[in-house]
Parts: C-alpha cells; structure tokens; sequence
C-alpha cells in the first residue's frame, strides 16, 4: 500500500491548491513509478515473475525422459494457442516461369496453401543432378518479400552450395498484399497489416501466427512434392520476422532436419525489458506466464541441428541470445549431443549479412549434405523486384476467385457462430456464463481482494463535495477515483467509468454534476490504464489502428490475461467498494454507467455478478466482436479482445442475459468506433438469452 507519508503530503496539497479546479488524482509518481507507466511497471513484474519461474523449471529437467515430457508439453501448448490448424487441401502448384542464371536456374512458383489462398515464390535450384536437400527461407518484414536482396543472397549461395531453396511471400509482402483498394494497390502492408490480421484473429482462438506457420507448413509440404527434392532432407533458415517463423516451424514440424533462424532469437525476459512485444505474430497467447520462451522453439526440436545466428549490435538483444544458447546447449547436452546446437555471432547490426549467410550455409551443408567446409559467398547479381514477379499483375488478390485471411477468418466465425448458438440455446444462463469465466478468466466477486482506499484531499462545489480517492485492487495498482457526495443525499450510488478518464463528464453542468445535484453518490473512477494512467507508447502506425497502448496489451496477452479481464475485475470491485461507501457493513444498490471503449469490460462485469449492480447503461460500446472479425481495418479494438472469445460469446449474448427493464444500451459503436448503423439499441433488441 501507499505510505502515509506520502498521503498525508497528497492531502496538504490537495486541499490547499488554487480555485481553479484541479481534478487530478494521483501524484506524478507513485514508489517511483510515473503513473502513466503503472500498467508497463505492473506488467513487467508479472513478466519477471514468469521468466524466473521459467528458469527454475528449466533447471528441474536433467534426464533424457524429463527432456521428453517437457517437449511434449511445450509443443502440445503451442499448437493449442495457434487454433487448430487447417485440414491439408490440394496445393494446386503451378510454375509460371524458368529462367536460367549462371550456377543455377529458379522457377516462379503458386501453390495454395488453403483452397483459393494463394502462395508465391521463387525456388533456387542447383545446376548440379538431382536429387536435392530443400531448404525453406521464410521471408523477414520485407515490403518486397521474397525480392529483398539479403533474400535473394542467401537462396543463391544455398542453390550454388547444392540446396533446392524455396523464398516465399509472407501474407502482406510481396505480391501477397491481402488488402486492396479499388484501383488494385495495396492499402496495408508488413507489420502493421499482419496485426490488422491479428486482432479479428485472437478473437477465434487463432493468431497471425498461425497463418504465417500454415504457409511454412504446406510450403515444405511443396518442397517434398518435387521429384527433385530429397524429402527427407529439409532444411530452414529466415531472418529477423524470418527467423520469427524458422523458430516456430523448427519447433512444430518434425521434417525439418536442419535449422538456422537468424537475427530474433533472444530470450523473453530481454525482450520485454528492450524494445518489448513486436507485431502479433511474435506474440503468443499466455505463452510468457506458461513458460514457453525463445529457447523453447530451440528446446522443442532437440536434438535435431540448430544454428542460432546473431549479430552483435541487433535490436534483439544479444545477451538475451546468449542466454537461451546457454539453455540450448546444456539441454542438447543432457540429450547426449551438444554437438547439434550452435551459434554464429555477426559483429554487426540487424540484418542478413554475409557472416550470417555464410554460417547458415555451411551449417546445411554439415547435417544435409554431410560435408563440413568452409564455404565462402562469391559475388554474383541478383534480380529486380519485377524479375521475380509470378502473378500477371504482381498481387495474389487480383487471382480469379482468390481469398484473403480475412475471408478465411469470416469463414472460421460463420462456423463458430453455429457453435455459440447451439450453447446459449442448449445450456443454462449460468452454464454458459461460466464457460465466459473460463474464456475470460475474470473471478467472481467473492474471489477478488477487497478494495484498499485512502482518501487524498476535496474540493467543493454548491451543494456536493468532491473527496479525491485513491483505491487499491491490487498491489501496485492504483486507481485514481472522484467521489461526488451530496451534502444532503437523497438519491443513490452510481459508478461512472469512461473512456477519456474520470474527468470527462465531471465538469460544472456536466451529466456527473446533474446526478450529484439531484442527491446521487456518484464514484467516477479511472479504469487501469484509463485517463491518469493511461501513458503508454507504441509505434504510431500501430497506434493508429491498435491504440496506444498495443505494447502494454500485448504483454497482457502474453501473460494469460487481458484488459478486458482486469478492468472488468475493476468495474466489480469498484461497484463493491462504492455500494458500502457511505453505509459500511449495509450495502446500497449500484448503477452502473459506461462511457465509450469501457462497455466491453463494463458489460462483462455486469452479466458475470448482475445483482451488484441495480441498472445498466452502456452508452457509445462496441455492439459485436464479430463487426470486428468482418472488419479489416478495426479501429481501437485490440484493448477489448479476449482470445477465443467467440468459439463461446459475442457481446450481444451477455447483453442478452441482463434485465431488459433495467439495461440501456445506447448509441452502440462499430469495429472502426464510429455509431453503428442503428443510433440506438436495448438489450431487448439483443440474442435471446440462455434459459
């Protein structure tokens, strides 16, 4: 808790400060935290907390079969957290063209990875006869995808060296851009467009990973088709986002004898302390508060040959690197073939560079071809962006028929809706109000911690007070609240919690004033996250979309949870704090009020503990998640996202069980945050309810 010292200073200050009115809560710093850094500083903890639990696991495993199960375990996590992965459907592989290089020759290659979802590349093949070793090099955050020049230089030097080498485009590089404008231009792109994907993804259960790690899935699957690939020599190497997807692949297939993701192996912990989470695809679900790191996708594969390549100055850090090497290497070890693990360090920044190149090389050619050389990279040419171009008009959309990962989505979310029907028709209310706990995480009332509060000074306006609260759910959460007290009350308790921050609707005439001067204890409260502590950075083009708070929800992710989750969790014990606030040991009924983006998580309290609560108003919430899932470009909505969330519910199911007489629903909003089509809306007009 806070120390009085500090409160009693807070108080002083408060009390003694101008006329003008200063609804400021908190101080700029709490135990020398910034309050717009509480979320990052109370996330982290949890990160810290997990990655030394991580470590103490680690070092539980010392025999072969402990190695085994914790194997087992991990990839078993790691499928789950992906959704299930699609049914294997006909590649429908084409080549489109052959040219002839000198020491080599490529061929343009589109298969389908899922029906009409199509996948370009360029397959480097040698000069020499086949058979040949095949080696998969997924793409890293290129705009020009498999046309980047370090690509291209690695591929060559791997056809040169005796490897049939397979580029391909991730979704959104390339020629895969899977939005277009009417003019067939690309209107998303690389990082910002794979989370765009990301968010109606999480919702099904599914990932932007999961995509991308298909696509690698049913490319290697084209590799071993070919007459002239040795099936049973596969080899993977990618950098930076392609190292992302080489440690996912390296880790989930079996086929993959031989690996070398290069420039993002480091270690969870150092991530996060760095440059922290990066687009959704490189953020698993819960997969920080389980245990599965960075060293994992290493560990899962053991004792198969692994090369981590590195570079001394990347963003990744390199002594987050040496630490999973360190796990890696010992854990091979205990296998009985330290041999098989290794690592290359480039003294040079982010990137594909020659050492790294040259490393990987020699590294397939050691366990696919069986000779251990020191190979070099000679100077060749490499091709124009054009050149490598295997669609008539340099985009898979613009295919007859072709369908993007947000047709496939809508897909998933057609079947899942016949799901969530059959539930909330077949099951209780209260059945299928637990299966959202279990989706949710979100306690009950009676599990959640009593409220600690202190009051830090006042104010006056004409016929209430103003008492400056600071409330405590937690440790090292510190909500900051403004209780409106009547000097004479007549009327009843109401929580009001908005987007913008308690302040919002708290001026001289505003709607809090006009519920004060009719009699009503009214508690406005800052959600966490929300107003005094909402602070957080993230890149701007993803803010523009996500939030700016991306990084801090990504974390949550990463560690089980949600926003959603804890401000709901907020929401509860506010109303619980608020209903006893003026009548201790006798709790008074609480309305509740929600303003904008806060209606997901006020709307979820409200229908897990409905007798808190003595009305509802939701005014400017989200109506559907499903809008979001049909909605590419979704505005703001990554805060609200619960993975999973509709193989069980949509909003409107918990709209559905709450009393009509008592709940209004208003002025719903769309996935881009803008009023939906219908102005206004009660919960009358919502799914009927579970019986």
């Amino acid at each position: 808790m806070v120390g009085m010292g500090w409160l009693a200073f807070c108080f002083m200050v408060f009390t003694s400060s101008p006329a003008a009115e200063d609804l400021t809560v908190l101080p700029e710093k709490i135990e020398a935290v910034e309050r717009e850094a509480m979320m990052h500083d109370y996330l982290m903890r949890r990160v810290r907390e997990a990655a030394d639990r991580h470590d103490a696991a680690y070092e539980d495993i010392k025999t072969p079969e402990q190695a085994a199960v914790y194997q087992q375990r991990m990839r078993a996590f790691f499928l789950e957290q992906l959704g299930e992965l699609p049914e294997k459907t006909p590649l429908n592989a084409q080549v489109t063209g052959r040219e002839q290089r000198e020491g080599y020759r490529i061929e343009k290659v589109i298969f389908e990875s899922q029906p009409r979802h199509y996948v370009t590349g360029i397959l480097y093949l040698p000069a020499t006869p086949p058979p040949y070793p095949g080696v998969l090099v997924p793409c890293g955050h290129s705009a020009n995808g498999k046309a980047e020049v370090a690509y291209q230089r690695v591929c060559i030097l791997l056809a040169l060296n005796g490897f049939a080498t397979l580029c391909y485009d991730p979704i959104d590089q390339g020629e895969r851009h899977q939005l277009l404008d009417e003019k067939g231009k690309p209107v998303a792109a690389g990082t910002l467009a794979h989370c765009l994907v990301g968010v109606g993804s999480i919702l099904l259960g599914r990932n932007t990973a999961t995509y991308r790690v298909w696509d690698g899935i049913r490319a290697i699957d084209y590799l071993q088709s070919r007459p002239d690939v040795d099936a049973k020599r596969i080899g993977c190497t990618g950098n930076s986002g392609g190292g992302t997807l080489t440690s996912y692949l390296m880790a989930l297939d079996d086929r993959i004898v031989c690996a070398a993701p290069s420039c993002y192996l480091t270690s969870l912990r150092r991530l996060m302390e760095t440059i922290g989470p990066q687009d959704l695809e490189q953020n698993i679900h819960a997969q920080i508060a389980y245990g599965m790191g960075h060293a994992e996708y290493v560990l899962m594969r053991a004792p198969r040959p692994t090369l981590i390549c590195c570079a001394t100055r990347d963003f990744f850090d390199i002594g987050g690197t040496w630490d999973t090497f360190r796990q890696a290497k010992r854990f091979y070890g205990r296998l009985g073939f330290p041999e098989r693990v290794d690592l290359v360090e480039a003294d040079a920044g982010h990137g594909f560079t020659p050492t790294l190149r040259i490393g990987a090389t020699r590294w397939m050619r050691r366990w696919l071809l069986g000779r251990d050389d020191a190979i070099t990279e000679p100077d060749f040419p490499v091709a124009k962006d054009p050149q490598l171009q295997c669609t008539p008009q340099g985009e898979v959309m613009l295919l007859p028929g072709a369908r993007s990962v947000y047709d496939l989505n809508k897909e998933l979310q057609t079947k899942l809706a016949q799901k969530r029907k059959k539930l909330w028709e077949s099951a209780s209310r209260a059945e299928a109000l637990e299966q959202v706990r279990r989706v949710t995480g979100i306690r009950t009332l009676s599990a959640l911690p009593a409220i600690k509060s202190q009051k830090v000074g006042h104010l006056q306006r004409n016929t209430y007070r103003i008492e400056k609260l600071i409330l405590c759910p937690e440790p090292r959460i510190w909500l900051p609240a403004l209780a409106f007290v009547p000097d004479k009350r007549s009327g009843q308790a109401y929580l009001y919690v908005h987007s913008e921050g308690k302040q919002a609707d708290a001026a001289p005439g505003g709607p809090i004033d006009q519920l004060a001067q009719q009699g009503h204890l009214v508690l406005a409260v800052d959600l966490r996250g929300i107003g005094e502590t909402y602070g957080a950075k993230g890149r701007a083009g993803f803010g523009s979309y996500l939030g700016r708070d991306w990084g801090d929800a990504s974390l949550a992710y990463m560690l089980g949870t949600s926003y959603l989750a804890m401000r709901a969790e907020d929401v509860l014990n506010c109303a619980r704090f608020l209903s006893e606030y003026l009548t201790p040991g006798r709790p008074q009924p609480v309305h509740l009020v929600s303003i904008g983006s806060v209606g997901p998580p006020a709307l979820h309290a409200a229908a897990l503990e409905p007798q808190l609560f003595a009305s509802i108003k939701l005014q400017r919430c989200l109506r559907s998640w499903v809008d979001v899932v049909h909605t590419p470009r979704a505005i703001n909505q990554y805060v609200n996202v619960v993975h999973g969330a509709l193989g069980v519910y949509d909003l409107p199911d918990l709209l559905a069980t709450l009393p009509k007489d008592k709940t209004s629903f208003i002025e719903p909003t769309d996935a881009t945050d803008k009023p939906a089509a219908s102005t206004e809306k009660t919960s009358k007009q919502a799914a009927g309810p579970a019986k």
